[in-house]
């Protein structure tokens, strides 16, 4: 899915948007135990309670697409014959209503959700008439061919507040208020189908994760039982190691500094042209950058080789997984340096009377913990001396 597909789905997850009437799940112990199960009818709920369980659910699909929202791929054999796809078809086609079916889902994320928290899962069904653009790409209320029918899968921690001083507006005194469980923003959850082209795919759907460092690989696998995409953490480390390979004894400041600024370049073009599709960059694509830096041909001749191993034959990886746009950064054991990338040149590495130096450049406005100083050119310290 496009941010601009997932976009269009996200503005629906507001109370008085979408076509949830009721909202079901459970709440599982410690113990990994189903302590309750609930199906909440919305209209009863009061109108603050609405907002804030549809703000819940909306964090489901927020992030970037690649790093926290990731496309899960059915293979036409699972679609035409598998549980995994069965159960949510069963799911989406109930709009709930079968409860074998929750119970199923509801166990597979309780076996596979990597907490010793308690949790708390939602799961909603919505029915979107997708309208039809017009020439000038605007949204045509009145004219819909297709209604767009999808689940939207939601896991909460639930965490203990802290007890502190409270204010009673009832009143209008303060009073000690006691610890109490709060449920939090979700930690994964799923769209099925994928909404594709704005239309359905059920080919396809979009799995969250809301922070793409932890490895929630067990819990996709358990849900879909299809290849997890490589978490966004891993792409960054396996392309460091594949740019440290590669550029062998030619991995100097400049080759690094020049990947990041045709990656970057990429980025800025994709941006500027206003392409919906995502930016992907394939073998060729990242063998062409670091053929561009200054790779050698001798080190290059293996590059294909350490791609596969890396990240699979036909991968393709998003580049604001490995690089950051925003951020340059220089590191040592000791020290570690972040700079505009714009003004990463003000940087350089050098070899001093055998020493090796990572090197500032600094005119002006120099401050030591926050006190502006002085640094003095080889000559005035020599004057200095000599008085």
């Amino acid at each position: 899915m496009t941010e601009n597909e997932i976009a269009e789905i996200r503005k629906r997850i507001k109370y008085d948007k979408n076509n949830m009437t009721v909202l079901k799940g459970c709440y599982v112990s410690t113990k990994k135990e189903i302590m309750t199960e609930f199906s909440q009818t919305v209209g009863l709920l009061s109108l603050e309670e609405n907002e804030t369980l549809f703000k819940i659910l909306k964090k489901t699909l927020s992030g970037r697409p690649g790093r926290n929202l990731m496309d899960i791929c059915f293979t036409t054999e699972q679609v035409a014959d598998s549980e995994e796809h069965k159960l949510l078809m069963r799911l989406r086609d109930s709009e709930l209503e079968d409860e074998e079916a929750l119970h199923t889902l509801y166990q597979k994320i309780i076996d596979s959700f990597p907490t010793a928290d308690t949790f708390m899962i939602f799961v909603g069904c919505d029915k979107y008439d997708v309208p039809n653009k017009s020439k000038n790409d605007e949204e045509m209320p009145d004219d819909s061919d297709e209604v767009f029918r999808y689940i939207l899968c939601s896991v909460c921690p639930v965490k203990l507040t802290r007890s502190g001083l409270g204010f009673s507006t009832a009143d209008q005194e303060f009073h000690n208020v006691g610890a109490d469980m709060a449920i939090s923003a979700p930690e994964i959850g799923f769209m099925f189908p994928a909404f594709d082209d704005r239309s359905t795919n059920i080919y396809n759907a979009l799995f969250y994760t809301k922070s793409p460092g932890d490895d929630y690989k067990a819990a996709a696998e358990a849900l879909f039982c299809t290849e997890y995409p490589m978490p966004a953490q891993e792409q960054k480390e396996n392309f460091r190691t594949l740019i440290a390979e590669t550029a062998a004894d030619d991995c100097s400041y400049e080759f690094v500094q020049s990947v990041h600024e045709h990656i970057s370049d990429m980025i800025d073009e994709h941006k500027t042209t206003k392409q919906e599709e995502p930016l992907l960059l394939g073998k060729k694509d990242v063998k062409r950058v670091l053929e561009d830096c200054g790779a050698s041909d001798e080190n290059i001749a293996s590059f294909d080789e350490k791609f596969d191993a890396a990240f699979g034959e036909k991968a393709e990886i998003s580049p604001l997984n490995v690089i950051d746009p925003k951020q340059f950064e220089v590191k040592t054991p000791d020290v570690t340096i972040k700079v505009s990338p714009e003004k990463s040149y003000l940087l350089e590495t050098r070899v001093i009377e055998g020493t090796r130096y990572v090197l500032i450049r600094a005119e002006e406005g120099v401050e030591v913990n926050g006190v502006g100083i002085k640094i003095d050119s080889p000559e005035s310290a020599q004057e200095t001396v000599s008085e």
